[in-house]
């Protein structure tokens, strides 16, 4: 470092030479490198030439076969036969060369024998075999190929017409006739063959002046190539030299740490490097005569090779602690003094963090405890000893373990030891006693500090009481697994309990049961009573779900109105019947929530474990399926599984998937069927009947697809389809002339109760020109309960209208007459059922009592479900206006109700055979 202060070193005459050695080599490279190019260059050109000269010869041949040919036609001269067959022996060897050099396997020596019979120079054989095999796709070399091989075939011809004069020409037969025929066909093959051989010879020509000039560029390129590489060699060789002068300067200059030179004489700096004059704020030409002390304040004057923490001060004001040490050396005749200033700000700001550590650690919220390597507590914080209550004081020469024990009261194992030890760390739970005997649940975090060697020094332990968390965490964890509403266990619970019960089933050869219930009619709860009161019926049927249960069963809320309970230890999964019953009877009492008293029942599905699956999800699923045929077929009622259950459920799959596009393919269709006067027996109204056109299935009833359409959310769309279908085909009798007469339609809830359904209704009038009173429209009695206080609202809209309301199953809902008395409600349809077993005398007494309220109440009747005369004659004497049934007609098409009532509106036809299923 001090001779780089004396001056610059020089770079040896020897050095010098080796550096510039890349450079002679290179150039030497370069000079051969170019030797080698016009090397290559001479002998592609040397192969072109003889490429050309082949082209020549070739073409040449082909013209003398010809002139020789036509010579010997005429004159018959055998020298003229003599040189077709050598010109065509020479065009053999030719194309067998061309041919040959082709095939991946090609005999090399067939080749360069057949080229050398063309006169070929030797040492070009091989260059023009690499044009035959790698060069046929090049520019020109295609073109003049492909002329070549085109004349194959008529210079074959021109040797069988060699042939051909070999043996006739001296012979009796030869006459002008075919000296002429002959003569023709060599000129015709000769026009064929002329042009194709000039084609050749240009396309040869212009190949080998575009190989040329690609040889000339390419040469040129190389040169200029190898002449910039040897330029890049020689810019490197030259930046080493000049890099090996500044060597020294460069690393006094970049050293990490601050060295200055001083005059130990006066004190003034002789040079400094970049670092320091970075940290002082100045260039290091500008350090150069300044005084040392004024820069650095120094604690001691010390002597050589002596280490002191002093301050650096910056040309800007500020400062930073360093560390100097310095060492006499001689330079010259001067003794300077090299001090090397190293930053420790660092350091000190180490020192000030673990001030700050400690301060943190006694102000921290978490209790703190620190121990030695035998697990003896040896410090604690502040919050320890509020936490505990314990001082270090208190817990001098106990350890860290000693109050404390795990959860469930066993001691700390020494395998968390080991583990803290093995893994540096351990975090868990574990009881705590405080100093007044109290227990607390803790989460203890230990922490192990070792020193260089890895040895243990101190064990580091952060405590806190966790036990409202722990508290609150087990609320969560069981909210997590049960409902809140009823306190069952939820979905996810209940499948791990059968999927436990089915494992332990399994080694105990048992059976298990799960029964999935669902509650009948609890829709129509909520829409009535509000979403309370059904919440509190939810939580009295668990209650009573779980009375009937045995210790081991168990019962869980799967979702809304469903609950499901599992049966354990069970031979048969027959044997739960006996609490299926119990549960349909206990469900089916009546609830008495506020003062209100609500009758509901329930629907239950059973499948078990082994014999209707083998895990729990499958169970369950089972379970539902069953509970769903219940449900459709018989309410208040329970069914095993079936296989055939999952194939309805596909089925109602299958079916919801067709229905979306039933109405964009215009699949749905409109059926009529009579209402008639009881007492004329005249045609009064139609009720409107929709059926589904299936394309496979053929003609579906709405009771089969109406509730997939409910559950899918198109059974508005379809309402809509209806009631301009309906319109429609009012407006088309009007025109045509047919009896006014009442169309009935049915109206679904969601469409009836919808905000746009008056307006809806209005503007399809409007549009049709319909009467409002030709309309009447159909809702069942459950459905206007289930619109609660809007009916209200919606019946006067439709009065103002002029629209009828038709209250359809009447007599089987849960409700009060109340909304008899709305305005636009002027029909009542006396249910089926109640129809079906007259003259019974209890459905004789139930329908005389609707007849007489409608009567009260100034409302029409019709009977539906009409089969036999003693049904009709029992309505016509007890006053019901109208009837509709089999006994007079099942449903019509269109075009049949025009037949029937444009010819006579006033008779009946003739009444139709009963059928065994009720269509409508």
């Amino acid at each position: 470092m001090i001779g780089a202060m004396q001056g610059e070193p020089r770079v040896s005459e020897q050095v010098l030479i080796r550096k510039l050695m890349p450079l002679a080599w290179g150039l030497a490279g370069l000079v051969g490198l170019l030797l080698l190019l016009i090397g290559v260059a001479l002998q592609v050109q040397l192969a072109l030439a003889a490429l050309l000269n082949g082209e020549s010869a070739w073409s040449k041949a082909q013209k003398q076969i010809v002139v020789d040919l036509q010579t010997y036609a005429v004159y018959g001269a055998p020298e003229a036969l003599d040189r077709v067959e050598r010109n065509f022996t020479l065009l053999g060897y030719d194309r067998f060369a061309r041919d040959e050099a082709l095939k991946p396997d090609y005999d090399h020596a067939a080749v360069v024998r057949a080229l050398s019979h063309g006169n070929v120079v030797g040492d070009v054989v091989p260059v023009l075999i690499f044009v035959f095999r790698y060069l046929q796709g090049a520019p020109f070399m295609n073109e003049a190929l492909s002329a070549w091989r085109s004349t194959d075939s008529s210079i074959d011809e021109l040797g069988a017409i060699a042939g051909e004069l070999r043996s006739e020409r001296h012979s009796q037969s030869w006459d002008e006739r075919k000296l002429s025929q002959k003569i023709a066909r060599i000129s015709m093959l000769n026009d064929y063959i002329q042009p194709r051989a000039e084609l050749f010879s240009r396309a040869v020509s212009g190949g080998a002046i575009w190989i040329a000039r690609l040889l000339f560029f390419g040469v040129c390129a190389i040169a200029i190539l190898a002449c910039l590489l040897w330029l890049s060699i020689a810019r490197r060789t030259m930046a080493k030299i000049h890099g090996t002068e500044d060597r020294y300067r460069v690393l006094f200059d970049n050293a990490p740490d601050a060295i200055v030179m001083v005059d130990e004489n006066d004190g003034f700096v002789l040079d400094a490097n970049r670092t320091a004059a970075s940290w002082f704020g100045r260039e290091p030409q500008e350090l150069v005569g300044r005084r040392f002390v004024d820069m650095v304040a120094s604690n001691s004057e010390e002597e050589a090779q002596t280490s002191t923490t002093d301050l650096l001060f910056s040309f800007d004001g500020t400062s930073r602690p360093v560390e100097t040490q310095s060492s006499l050396a001689p330079w010259g005749e001067k003794s300077v003094r090299q001090v090397i200033i190293r930053d420790v700000s660092e350091r000190v700001a180490m020192e000030q963090e673990r001030l700050i550590a400690a301060e943190a650690l006694a102000s921290v919220a978490e209790g703190v405890i620190i121990a030695d390597a035998a697990r003896k507590v040896i410090a604690v914080n502040a919050a320890h000893t509020v936490l505990t209550g314990f001082t270090a004081e208190d817990l001098a020469g106990c350890r860290i373990d000693d109050i404390r024990v795990m959860p469930r009261g066993e001691s700390l194992p020494p395998s968390l030891w080991l583990q803290i030890e093995a893994m540096g760390s351990w975090v868990g739970e574990v009881r705590a006693h405080r100093r007044d005997g109290s227990v607390y649940d803790e989460r203890l975090s230990i922490s192990v500090i070792r020193d260089t060697q890895g040895r243990v020094l101190r064990f580091i332990a952060m405590i806190s009481d966790v036990t409202a968390a722990k508290s609150d965490r087990l609320q969560l964890e069981y909210l997590a697994r049960h409902d809140p509403l009823t306190g069952l266990v939820n979905r996810v619970q209940f499948e791990e309990h059968c999927t436990h019960a089915i494992a332990t089933a399994e080694q105990a050869r048992e059976a298990v049961s799960v029964l999935f219930i669902d509650l009948d009619a609890f829709k129509a709860v909520n829409d009535s009573f509000g979403h309370a009161v059904g919440d509190r019926l939810l939580a009295v049927a668990a209650e009573r779900v779980t009375r009937q249960l045995a210790p081991l069963d168990v019962a869980g809320r799967i979702g809304g109105d469903e609950f499901a309970v599992l049966v354990r230890g069970l031979g048969l999964r027959e044997d739960a019947v006996g609490l299926a019953n119990r549960l349909l009877a206990t469900l089916s009492d009546p609830y008495r929530i506020d003062n209100n008293e609500i009758v509901i029942s329930a629907s239950i599905g059973i499948a078990g474990y082994p014999l209707d699956a083998l895990d729990a999800a499958t169970v369950i699923a089972n379970a539902d399926a069953a509970m769903y045929v219940a449900k459709t077929e018989e309410r208040n009622g329970m069914r095993f599984y079936t296989p055939i259950m999952h194939a309805k459920a596909r089925s109602r799959l299958q079916m919801a998937a067709e229905l979306r596009q039933a109405l964009a393919r215009d699949e749905l269709r409109l059926m009529f069927q009579p209402s008639i006067e009881l007492r004329s027996g005249r045609i009064m109204a139609v009720e409107a009947l929709l059926r589904w056109q299936h394309p496979s299935r053929g003609m579906i009833a709405p009771a089969e697809f109406v509730p997939v359409a409910e559950s899918l959310g198109v059974v508005r769309q379809i309402d809509q389809w209806v009631m301009r279908a309906v319109l429609t085909k009012l407006m088309e009798w009007n025109q045509i002339g047919m009896p006014p007469i009442r169309v009935a339609m049915n109206v679904s809830a969601s469409w009836f109760g919808h905000h746009a359904f008056v307006e809806s209704l209005s503007r399809a009038l409007m549009e049709t020109g319909v009467s409002p009173a030709q309309l009447v429209l159909e809702i069942t009695e459950s459905s206007v309960l289930r619109l609660g206080e809007g009916t209200d609202q919606i019946m006067h809209r439709l009065h103002a209208l002029g629209v009828s309301v038709a209250i359809d199953d009447f007599g089987t809902g849960y409700s009060s007459l109340a909304y008899l008395k709305l305005p636009a409600i002027s029909w009542l349809k006396i249910d089926r059922s109640f129809v079906r077993g007259l003259p019974d005398a209890n459905d004789a007494a139930i329908i005389q009592a609707i007849l007489a309220v409608a009567k009260s109440l100034g409302l029409r009747t019709v009977a539906e479900g009409i089969e036999t005369e003693a049904q009709h004659d029992f309505l016509s004497r007890a006053g019901c206006i109208e009837g509709q049934g089999y006994l007079y007609s099942h449903p019509l098409g269109a075009a049949e109700i025009e037949r029937l009532l444009l010819p006579n509106p006033n008779l009946v036809k003739a009444r139709l055979q009963l059928v065994s299923s009720d269509e409508s």
